[in-house]
């Protein structure tokens, strides 16, 4: 699949009024893909009426691409709660979106990325949880000390409020996919910085088996195992070695 920067200049040939009816031909769907290469130049070229147009117009892929295209303004308080509400969408391809359009603003103003997630990981919905996370635990923005602390303090708080959840609730939807974000967002803030990473993780309490189950998942990614002592790695029964 051709990259940004092809992407980017065959929608400069184009006429923006054409543009919807191009990610409707180029969007990868339906398939187990989207184009996300496609939505990311879009992005960079999407005036802010196209991209209002974009998420009013309800299709999925549309939507994806408007969302990832706002992202950057989300240090604004309207954008923001616009976006915590698209964090918790019941498209998973729209709450997606929302990670990788914080991770855009990241890209350019970390600190302003740091001021939304640090706010979101303490989001009463799992959801607005899970996009905080996800949206931090990216590589190519965790490339400072301080960068990778506010990685960990986002993993750290979310892991803590789900175990604090009541057992009632912990198979409802919302608390799984925010389970499922931890099973590999914790891996990447720990190799960010390990040393501090390792405090944070091995802090963590297994005996809670949502818990465990996050932890056991981060120490199968290679990059959290090799730094991991082989007595601490999965011994197959859902509890770590000690």
């Amino acid at each position: 699949m051709p990259g940004v920067a092809q992407w980017r200049e065959d929608l400069t040939r184009l006429d923006p009024a054409a543009w919807p009816e191009f990610l409707d031909t180029h969007s990868g769907l339906p398939g187990p893909r989207g184009n996300i290469e496609l939505a990311m130049a879009l992005a960079e070229l999407a005036a802010d009426d196209l991209v209002e147009a974009l998420i009013a117009s309800g299709d999925e892929y549309r939507v994806f691409c408007g969302v990832v295209a706002l992202g950057p303004r989300a240090t604004e308080p309207d954008v923001a709660a616009r976006l915590r509400i698209l964090a918790a969408d019941a498209r998973w391809r729209v709450r997606e979106a929302v990670a990788i359009g914080l991770q855009r603003l990241g890209d350019n103003d970390f600190d302003g990325l740091a001021s939304v997630v640090s706010k979101w990981a303490k989001d009463a919905d799992p959801l607005v949880q899970r996009a905080a996370a996800a949206a931090i635990c990216e590589p190519r923005l965790l490339r400072t000390p301080e960068a990778a602390g506010v990685a960990i303090e986002t993993c750290r708080r979310a892991t803590a409020d789900l175990a604090a959840r009541p057992a009632s609730t912990r198979r409802e939807p919302g608390v799984r996919t925010l389970r499922q974000g931890l099973g590999y967002c914790w891996s990447v803030a720990v190799a960010a910085d390990p040393e501090p990473g390792l405090i944070a993780f091995e802090a963590l309490d297994d005996r809670d088996p949502d818990v465990a189950w996050i932890i056991n998942h981060n120490l199968r990614k290679a990059r959290l195992a090799r730094l991991v002592p082989p007595a601490k790695t999965n011994t197959g029964d859902g509890q770590r070695n000690e």
